[in-house]
């Protein structure tokens, strides 16, 4: 079983991606069966002001020769003084039935919120087709098309309702330039299928440093296009992170 604890993350500007980058979640592991992760973290600290805050992150993978299933759930949630500043969390299920050696089958299901971006929930519902593009244990590529159902409420006053049918194209690259340095990249492109103006864009690129036999050094850009998001909400979101990672069986 291969689990993924991450240990502390520091240097993090960011704002706040709409975008979930599920080829993160996919964990690689050499056997079949049951691998995963979970992590909680509260803190509270009072100096001029009273800061609270809760971190819960769940991550559980089931996997054998034709079946994928994936389920993460998580949480951030940050409060100065009684007023909420940071209120975001995100589930999300995805199977996977491989149909020939590179093509799979997968659907998944969604919900999100987002309290900065001013979405009171985003719901998904979507399936379509994964193609593994190389075999090579150095350079694996995939490129995946689905199309999804998205049932959208916002916070504004009064409140915005959106139901809209999106296609969601994604293409990602594994590089492994040593046993020691791997790069990752994601990127999806999820246009409107009734206003192909109406789209967003989301990319994800992650460098790993194996530092000793499960512990990695590790930096993730992120980095998310809206062309039409909610009111006040700026079109382009990124976050930058470095941390630590420990890996074992």
């Amino acid at each position: 079983m291969k689990k993924i604890l991450c240990l502390f993350m520091f240097v993090s500007f960011s704002l706040h991606s709409q975008i979930i980058n599920t080829e993160s979640l996919r964990m690689v592991t050499d056997t079949s069966g049951w691998s995963g992760s979970i992590g909680l973290n509260v803190g509270f600290a009072k100096n001029v002001k009273e800061l609270f805050n809760v971190r819960n992150n769940i991550h559980i993978q089931y996997k054998n020769p034709k079946h994928l299933v994936l389920f993460m759930n998580k949480i951030s949630f940050d409060r100065a003084d009684g007023a909420d500043f940071v209120n975001k969390g995100v589930q999300h299920l995805r199977y996977n039935y491989r149909i020939y050696k590179r093509l799979s089958w997968e659907a998944f299901l969604q919900n999100q919120y987002n309290a900065l971006s001013k979405i009171d929930y985003r719901r998904l519902v979507g399936k379509g087709f994964r193609y593994k593009l190389s075999t090579s244990e150095k350079y694996k590529g995939y490129l995946g098309s689905l199309v999804m159902y998205e049932n959208e409420k916002t916070t504004e006053a009064p409140a915005i309702y959106h139901k809209d049918w999106r296609s969601s194209t994604y293409m990602s690259f594994s590089l492994y330039f040593t046993d020691n340095i791997s790069l990752i990249s994601t990127t999806y492109y999820q246009p409107m299928l009734s206003e192909f103006s109406d789209y967003r864009v989301a990319h994800q690129s992650a460098l790993a440093f194996k530092i000793l036999k499960n512990l990695s050094f590790k930096t993730t850009f992120n980095f998310t296009y809206d062309a039409f998001p909610v009111l006040g909400i700026p079109q382009k979101e990124y976050e930058l992170t470095n941390g630590l990672v420990y890996s074992f069986d």
